[in-house]
């Protein structure tokens, strides 16, 4: 079955910046290519860390007018944001040096697992401990631009023939826009959740609409199964 790669989907113009680049020469990085964050690389293309439109909002937060310090706070009330990094300005002194990274042979699915666990929109892509790529949401997306007809072709031909070895012949699938409706009979109940479960995995597939029959429920069968003292 069809596993696309990060490799497959990332921005290899990768916008970024020396450690010694300026407050000014970050911002003017991050408008100029309209992202929210850019990679700091020494001179052999190696990741030193990001540094994001959160890190220099900082500075920008210090000119707006403070609200009066209270001398106590309630143990529910959470700490704002840190302000060590207002007024830095260099990109070493803005970066954030720990960074999440995705390689070139990590699946979409696993990227696509790291961004939400950890609750970021963009990874470097890192090779040989060099920045080769960046990795957006958006770029994630580009699985769902595959068309009906490779789905189904993939359903058919993958999941009910070489992975299930069931007869095409005895499932109807059809596809659009990405929602796949199975109807049919397989022999058991758990061959039809499995045929569902495996559908859903299919890089494209929006959704799954489960129209499927079965001949023999086995959870019944195996109850009138009395078992032996």
């Amino acid at each position: 079955m069809r596993r696309s790669t990060v490799a497959d989907v990332m921005t290899t113009d990768v916008r970024w910046v020396p450690p010694e680049a300026t407050f000014v020469e970050v911002a003017d990085v991050l408008a100029r290519a309209a992202v929210r964050a850019v990679p700091v690389l020494d001179t052999d293309r190696r990741l030193l860390g990001v540094v994001s439109e959160a890190d220099l909002l900082v500075t920008l937060e210090r000119a707006g007018t403070e609200a009066p310090r209270q001398w106590w706070r309630p143990r529910h009330v959470r700490r704002g944001p840190s302000t060590a990094k207002a007024g830095a300005a260099t990109a070493a002194a803005l970066m954030t040096a720990r960074v999440r990274t995705a390689a070139p042979g990590d699946s979409v699915a696993a990227a696509a697992r790291t961004m939400r666990e950890h609750r970021v929109s963009w990874l470097p892509v890192v090779e040989d401990g060099r920045v080769v790529g960046v990795l957006g949401r958006s770029d994630l997306l580009a699985v769902f631009h595959r068309d009906d007809p490779a789905i189904r072709a993939e359903v058919v031909d993958e999941v009910l023939g070489r992975t299930l070895l069931v007869d095409p012949a005895r499932v109807t699938v059809s596809v659009a826009d990405g929602v796949v409706t199975l109807t049919g009979e397989l022999d058991t109940r758990a061959e039809t959740e499995l045929a569902s479960h495996l559908v859903e995995g299919v890089e494209g597939v929006v959704s799954v609409v489960d129209l499927l029959r079965y001949r023999v429920d086995e959870r019944l069968a195996d109850a009138t199964v009395l078992p032996r003292f």
